[in-house]
């Protein structure tokens, strides 16, 4: 039996401050993009807004619907919010996810530690973890996460790996095209072209390495930066590829730097700097 694709890009996470998700998406509506209401997440932590691309790929706006403080101390939620992955995460692009699979027989984070095993490096993903959230309209939608394992060392020293999001419920509902309206965006985004990372020369090649069991081949020397690999979407942009691209970078934090999309209209600024982030237009 053919084992299932590890290196499909589902999303990508923009991390904006507490409660400023409306906000955020007006900010993206003005750069041309159409932003519909997500909706609030099963933990009751996060609520978020989505982008839906041609390709398949969908950019989320996410924040935390409260400060920490906002919490009374030593309760579950403060707790929740306290040891929640992105708690410490400052906003812009934090987070990207591939797609996963729900399935009690096939599992993602078997064939991924199976590759790092063989590489002589310890698991890097553990097992799957429920997940959901209810959309505007009433319906939910549920899926399982496969996580990267915290390291020993603490939740900082966590490399940049995605993690896999498996629908329970049809992806559709996660990720609607229909209308196609949905997908049609003024600044006429097509799909993703790259995502790009920098990462601290101490850690290059274990990122590297790891990134490589994760796609399941050891990638490319890039034009564009260090390394590069090619990654499935859902439905692709006609000839182009989406690519996952490393530089090298004197500064210590390491995480994505830039999300560039292929646009049809060429644009009067190709790259343009948001609050938190940059993102780039590729004309084609």
């Amino acid at each position: 039996m053919a084992l299932p694709s590890t290196k499909c890009l589902d999303h990508i996470i923009y991390l904006t401050p507490p409660g400023s998700v409306n906000e955020t998406a007006e900010e993206f509506r003005k750069l041309g993009f159409n932003v519909l209401p997500g909706g609030q997440h099963a933990d009751a932590l996060t609520e978020n807004s989505l982008i839906i691309l041609g390709d398949g790929v969908y950019l989320e706006l996410i924040s935390f619907m409260k400060p920490v403080d906002a919490y009374p101390p030593d309760s579950p939620e403060r707790l929740a919010r306290e040891n929640h992955p992105w708690a410490l995460k400052a906003p812009g692009w934090i987070d990207y996810s591939f797609l996963g699979i729900n399935s009690e027989t096939v599992h993602i984070f078997d064939i991924i530690n199976s590759r790092a095993k063989e590489g002589g490096d310890d698991d890097l993903y553990g097992p799957e973890i429920p997940g959901g959230r209810k959309r505007p309209d009433g319906q939910v939608v549920k899926w399982v996460i496969t996580p990267p394992r915290r390291p020993a060392e603490g939740i900082e020293r966590r490399l940049p790996l995605p993690f896999f999001c498996g629908d329970v419920t049809p992806r559709n509902l996660r990720v609607p095209t229909d209308p196609p309206a949905i997908i049609e965006h003024s600044c006429t985004a097509q799909g993703i072209a790259s995502v790009r990372f920098e990462v601290p020369s101490g850690r290059w090649d274990e990122l590297s390495r790891c990134l490589g069991y994760v796609v399941g081949n050891p990638g490319v020397a890039s034009a564009d930066a260090g390394h590069e690999w090619i990654l499935d979407t859902v439905k692709g942009v006609e000839g182009r590829d989406c690519r996952l691209l490393l530089s090298r970078s004197e500064k210590e934090s390491l995480g994505i730097v830039e999300v560039a999309f292929y646009v049809k209209r060429k644009p009067e600024k190709e790259t343009i700097e948001t609050p938190y982030a940059q993102i780039r237009f590729v004309p084609i």
